[in-house]
């Protein structure tokens, strides 16, 4: 049994990140240290989610976007971690998973130690040449996210037993042949159709625009005429690539990381073992496990009369199929690999022993030891790049701690320049003219610069007035911004007379629009009526697929339209360039099916349903759970009446 759970990935692999963090997108890895009480944001049954595990959260998401942005080449979105949207749905998905953590206390649920080894065995990039989990990438990949075997072990049964809450809902979901036929028919569907279009730009010359109309039109509009806040700023920036730059690692500095590392930087024991398995899993009878040690008793008594029988007995007697009929033997496997009863038998004997009975979930093992191979430490020389990295990520990370300090210190203590700090850390002050208040205008000069935190630092009271520095912000995760305002410019309403022409066109335009609107509604109303149709386009074929001449926002009136009488005429609203009437002549029904295609929406459909059916039963659990968010969401809105959750 042990060797066939060991040969055969019969589950579904966890796909990683970073090789071995499991899908914790609910909460980082500190909420596994239990940070300490602050100000609850959420609680779930009555115990808070702090401030401190929301921050957390999204450090460890927001690094989690960055390195799978990196691994895929691909440019990493600072803006969206920032958003309050971002952090929003990260405080949704910690709530998610407090909720399905008291639903797995309540129900009792777990996952058996041997299907978590498993998983961990399964972790992609983590295989070594030899097929089995390379033990020592396996704990440099932990540590490196401040993780060790025991807590990575706890966090990924965790994450297993969760989805089994889950997985019952979303994977039972199936759509009827019959939806999928009718929806698969309305998807095929081809309408024959003509179009006659209204141009705004026609009437134009129509229109008449007075002094009093572009007047009300300013003062309707003024926040579109305004300039709004700006100011030209310096800031420095504290990153990770300019605390590097004053990180020296020397020979003697490696030597010493790896001399007190040696162990992590090792090809680990090896063991080989046989067994003889006499099954007898939890679920088998008292009177079913009793014959079950008996059998294993008299085996045990034969072997320690004659241990050269191992081989004969296992073969005869043992019930794990991959490893009876040879012999029993197990090969080599490093500490871990086993349930922990089996793992800490082998790793306790000698070599030659003989064990006394083991008892794990599978039943009654006879175990003895045919091979030792100590641990092996690799030499410097071939673990180099990997201990330098390591090394310098640590000492980075302290570095950093320091220049942070020093950063936040000296602009607050200094406060009317950036230049002090610029030269005690050696960094550098960036010029940034007109910056705007608004994060959306100032994203396009930098998206650093859209951090609402930032903005309002530079745009405070202390700042324009008094041109002080701002406080070090935290723009992302290990980011520090300071800024100083040069200028100051106030939102000014641009006078009228400088934007009338830019008026006259707007109101222009606004009043062509009308009577396009006017004349297209008048000639459909006249068309449904039972009017002679003119000036109508040559006639096409438009389904949901063959977009042509129809714009993809006309598709939905085109195909929404009652066909029970041809021609059938809708009218869509096209503002500001017009009004467009669309005459419908023929419905062609799909006459082939594409088996591939039709398939494909099929499983389509099933996603998303079952999607649905998920998230009701999140929110039916949130329910039970009484979950309370303690802050406003995006919109401003109580962040319950946002929710749907119950206090």
């Amino acid at each position: 049994m042990l060797e066939f759970i060991r040969n055969h990935k019969r589950l579904t692999q966890i796909i990683l990140l970073v090789f071995i963090i499991p899908s914790f997108i609910f909460v980082g890895v500190e909420g596994y240290k239990r940070l300490g009480d602050g100000d609850a944001v959420a609680k779930v049954d009555g115990k808070s989610i702090t401030q401190q595990e929301w921050d957390s959260a999204q450090r460890e998401q927001a690094e989690r976007l960055r390195q799978r942005a990196a691994a895929q080449g691909q440019p990493f979105d600072s803006k969206w971690i920032e958003s309050p949207r971002f952090k929003w749905t990260v405080l949704q998905n910690l709530v998610t998973r407090k909720v399905l953590l008291a639903t797995l206390n309540k129900e009792n649920l777990t996952v058996p130690e041997q299907i978590v080894l498993q998983k961990i065995r399964e972790i992609p990039g983590l295989i070594g040449e030899d097929g089995r989990l390379n033990e020592a990438r396996y704990k440099e990949a932990l540590a490196a996210q401040g993780l060790n075997p025991d807590m990575h072990f706890a966090l990924m049964r965790q994450d297993l037993a969760m989805q089994q809450i889950a997985a019952p809902v979303e994977f039972s979901s199936f759509e009827p042949k019959e939806v999928v036929s009718r929806i698969w028919n309305l998807f095929e569907q081809e309408r024959e159709v003509q179009r006659r279009v209204f141009d705004a730009a026609a009437y134009r010359g129509k229109v008449k625009v007075t002094e009093d109309e572009l007047t009300a039109f300013y003062k309707a509009h003024e926040a579109q005429f305004t300039i709004p806040e700006h100011a030209d700023v310096e800031l420095v920036v504290l990153d990770m690539p300019a605390v590097e730059k004053n990180v020296k690692i020397t020979d003697a500095d490696l030597q010493s990381y790896y001399a007190q590392n040696k162990e992590r930087f090792s090809v680990p024991e090896e063991r080989r073992a046989q067994h003889i398995l006499i099954a007898a899993p939890k679920t088998a009878s008292d009177s079913e496990k009793a014959d079950a040690r008996k059998k294993a008793e008299d085996l045990l008594a034969q072997l320690k009369a004659d241990p050269s029988r191992f081989a004969e007995l296992a073969k005869a007697n043992s019930q794990d199929p991959g490893s009876a009929q040879k012999g029993g033997d197990l090969g080599y496997f490093t500490r871990g690999k086993m349930v922990k009863p089996f793992n800490d038998a082998v790793f306790g004997m000698k070599k030659g022993d003989i064990s006394d009975l083991v008892q794990t979930d599978f039943g009654y093992h006879i175990i003895t030891v045919t091979d030792i191979k100590p641990a092996v430490a690799k030499p410097l020389a071939q673990v180099k790049d990997g201990v330098m990295q390591e090394l310098k990520r640590q000492l980075t990370g302290k570095k950093f701690a320091e220049m942070s300090e020093t950063f936040s210190n000296t602009v607050y203590e200094k406060p009317d320049s950036l230049k002090p700090v610029a030269e005690a850390l050696k960094l550098t002050v960036h010029t940034f003219p007109n910056l705007a208040r608004d994060p959306a205008i100032a994203s396009r000069q930098n998206p650093m610069l859209a951090n609402e935190k930032l903005l309002q630092a530079i745009f405070s009271d202390d700042a324009v007035k008094g041109k002080h520095n701002t406080e070090a912000v935290e723009v992302a995760p290990q980011v520090l911004v300071a800024a100083r305002i040069v200028k100051h410019y106030p939102a000014e309403l641009t006078p009228f007379e400088k934007v009338k022409s830019v008026l006259t066109e707007q109101v222009t335009g606004e009043k062509a629009m009308v009577l396009a609107r006017e004349a297209g509604e008048a000639e459909l109303a006249r068309l449904k009526d039972g009017g002679a149709p003119s000036g109508f386009s040559p006639a096409i074929m438009v389904s949901r697929q063959k977009i042509s001449m129809a714009g993809r926002a006309d598709m939905a009136p085109i195909m929404k339209a009652d066909v029970t009488k041809l021609p059938a005429y809708v009218g869509v609203d096209v503002a500001p360039n017009g009004y467009v009437i669309y005459r419908i002549t023929k419905v062609v029904k799909p006459e082939k099916t594409d088996k591939n295609l039709r398939e494909v929406m099929s499983r389509q459909m099933t996603n998303v349903m079952a999607q649905q059916e998920l998230a009701a039963y999140l929110e039916y659990l949130r329910q039970q759970a009484k979950v309370e968010i303690l802050v406003k969401n995006p919109d401003g809105e109580t962040a319950e009446a946002a929710a749907g959750t119950d206090r």
